[in-house]
């Protein structure tokens, strides 16, 4: 079953979403929705994977990020 994974990213621009979102992709369909909130430098994932693997993904990017948990 999905969930939706939240993380603190220190992003600054699109770009840093971007990048976010172009890292997560490369894990197929078990990724089915990112979003991204620059102002609030926050990562939503719906995905049925377990954290750490999208943790590892979102490290490839090279911003610090931190797993918060599962959003309610």
């Amino acid at each position: 079953m999905a969930q939706v994974h939240e993380f603190d990213m220190a992003m600054t621009c699109d770009g840093c979403a971007n990048a976010a979102k172009r890292v997560l992709g490369k894990l197929g369909d078990d990724v089915t929705l990112v979003e991204t909130d620059v102002e609030a430098k926050k990562v939503f994932v719906t995905s049925t994977l377990p954290f750490e693997k999208l943790l590892e993904a979102l490290k490839k990017t090279g911003k610090e990020i931190n797993y918060v948990g599962v959003k309610n």
